[in-house]
């Protein structure tokens, strides 16, 4: 869904929102603190980068990977591009790229994002506290790392509920496997993210550019950044543990059937090599003529089997 929000101060030193391209007529650059494009098309586009003065890269470019993609810096103004996770049926990584030039923020971006309007409600309720661009992409990166540690939280969650999960015999099965693999995969696709974060912020910490007022709390970002990789690493820990737990107990059962299986062939063996003598083609088998031979032959395979299954007992093998 395209939209376009454009935040502007007053005179009277307040901060308002309007979806109007109109406004840039009847105020000047300066006026604008943070302008937050969603899907917008390329004329809209170019209206705003000629009226600003900036370069907003194209969706290709903001997927680079490099690091020199990731941020850019020139003399004029900071670009730099970031994955935000969305949680749906599975992750979805939203890429975004954030352009600061002087004291105004530009964000680029294709679909909603629960931090963005959280950041806004925060500029809305006190204004005070983001007086321009700068202020607003910290308040930005600060709001997503909460978001990202509330996604920690719920994996460690259902990590949790995976684990307890595994003292029932009835649930060691495919479907466990395949949760614990998709468990994997998006703790990955976490520390991943948070290290995208990590290495932009990183980048505006080292930058001449950013006012040094705001300096400090890109500090503390950076020690959060850090702790929740930690959160994330024990969790991916944790989840070889239940892996190498499940296939443990995988085993087991395995050993159970197969001892099973062996049991039985044992006890079997002693009838099945008394009836195989009596039924030898021999002339000379004094057991054939005699009227209880057949109940003998029958006594002596029930006996050669209980002590058998009795050896086994008393060995404590069964």
């Amino acid at each position: 869904m395209s939209a376009i929000k454009l935040f502007f101060k007053t005179e009277e030193g307040r901060i308002k929102i309007t979806k109007e391209l109109g406004i840039l007529q009847r105020l000047n650059p300066a006026d604008f603190i943070w302008v937050d494009m969603i899907d917008t098309d390329p004329e809209t586009e170019r209206e705003l980068e000629n009226f600003f003065g900036i370069y907003i890269q194209t969706d290709q470019q903001i997927e680079e990977i490099e690091s020199s993609s990731r941020y850019i810096e020139t003399e004029n103004y900071i670009t730099a591009n970031s994955n935000f996770l969305v949680q749906r049926q599975e992750f979805v990584e939203e890429n975004i790229s954030l352009i600061v030039k002087g004291d105004l923020l530009v964000s680029v971006r294709n679909n909603e994002l629960n931090s963005f309007t959280e950041t806004q409600k925060k500029i809305l309720s006190n204004p005070k506290n983001y007086p321009g661009g700068f202020a607003i992409l910290v308040a930005l990166f600060e709001t997503r790392i909460d978001y990202d540690a509330d996604l920690i939280e719920n994996i460690t969650k259902e990590i949790g509920a995976l684990s307890r999960s595994l003292t029932t015999q009835n649930d060691i099965d495919e479907e466990l496997i395949l949760n614990i693999k998709n468990l994997q995969e998006k703790t990955m696709m976490i520390r991943e993210n948070i290290i995208d974060k990590q290495r932009v912020v990183s980048s505006m910490l080292k930058s001449e550019q950013f006012p040094a007022e705001f300096k400090p709390k890109l500090t503390i970002i950076i020690k959060d950044i850090n702790s929740l990789i930690d959160h994330v690493r024990f969790g991916f820990e944790r989840l070889d543990y239940l892996q190498d737990t499940f296939l443990g107990l995988v085993n087991i059962e395995q050993n159970k059937i197969i001892k099973i299986f062996t049991v039985v062939s044992v006890i079997f063996m002693p009838p099945t090599l008394i009836a195989s003598i009596y039924g030898m083609n021999f002339k000379f088998l004094p057991e054939l003529s005699w009227r209880y031979g057949y109940l003998f032959s029958l006594a002596l395979m029930i006996l050669s089997s209980g002590f058998t299954l009795f050896f086994f007992r008393k060995k404590k093998w069964l």
